[in-house]
């Protein structure tokens, strides 16, 4: 454990697929720093939203703006709060207004409705000498715990085989919410000073897991990325090699840092 208080400093980068125009992204991210004077921990997400289903995008963003949020509506991340959360979301979902441009669109809300998958975290005890994460998932987005170089926890523990298939996620069905309660994985760890937690949607999530597995050690790259093009660029990279499959990809990134080198939020 580290001796002295910590802080965190956060970073969230994104790139549309190869193809597509930012503005047709569907993953969604989002992190609050917390405030350590009143105990809030920082809260990061990242939510992937199915392309075939229903305004996936505006699904993901109801989804991160609500486990982010500082009214009391944000969820405690354990299996009982986070059940309740997606009734809630479920319900917020079916009674919003909106217009459907086609009967075909109106089929698909009625019948199957929008889908995402889902990875929150928090991170509890910053400003404190012992500080924890604690996370939450359902799907293929995954969580990397990076010390010295190396991975020293991975949550969910999905391998290589893990990807490329249909995976859970959070519905706008009701009818989906035991399955869900099925599909549900919580995990937590320590953390200490110099740790970080890389959070990815599941193109990216999938190439650390496969090149940690083989030795390839460029997804050390991610703990050093300082500016969207330099992401972008790794990004374009690995599609040009067929190293990561063309899909939307977001990192979330938190750095753990002695308290007296501050909070640094840095928007995509």
């Amino acid at each position: 454990m580290a001796d002295g208080a910590t802080a965190v400093e956060l970073v969230a980068f994104a790139v549309a697929k190869a193809g597509s125009a930012d503005s047709e992204w569907e993953d969604c991210t989002g992190y609050d720093p917390g405030d350590p004077r009143t105990g809030r921990p920082a809260r990061l997400v990242v939510v992937d939203g199915a392309t075939e289903a229903y305004d996936a995008i505006h699904w993901a963003g109801q989804l991160v703006d609500s486990f982010l949020a500082p009214d009391g509506r944000a969820p405690t991340l354990d299996p009982a709060g986070l059940d309740a959360w997606f009734g809630r979301q479920q319900q917020l979902w079916a009674g919003a207004p909106r217009a459907f441009a086609s009967v075909f669109e109106e089929h698909k809300f009625h019948e199957s409705g929008s889908f995402a998958t889902f990875l929150g975290c928090e991170l509890r005890g910053l400003g404190g000498p012992d500080p924890r994460w604690v996370a939450a998932a359902i799907g293929d987005a995954v969580l990397f715990q990076e010390r010295d170089g190396r991975i020293v926890a991975q949550f969910p523990g999905l391998g290589v085989e893990d990807f490329g298939v249909t995976p859970e996620g959070v519905s706008t069905q009701p009818t989906q919410r035991t399955r869900m309660r099925s599909a549900l994985r919580t995990q937590d760890g320590a953390l200490q000073v110099g740790d970080h937690l890389l959070l990815a949607t599941d193109a990216l999530a999938e190439w650390v897991v496969r090149a940690s597995r083989d030795g390839d050690a460029r997804w050390r790259e991610l703990t050093s990325i300082d500016h969207p093009q330099v992401f972008r660029d790794l990004v374009d990279r690995l599609r040009g090699a067929d190293d990561v499959r063309n899909d939307d990809v977001t990192l979330l990134r938190a750095h753990v840092t002695p308290a007296e080198a501050g909070v640094l939020v840095i928007c995509r």
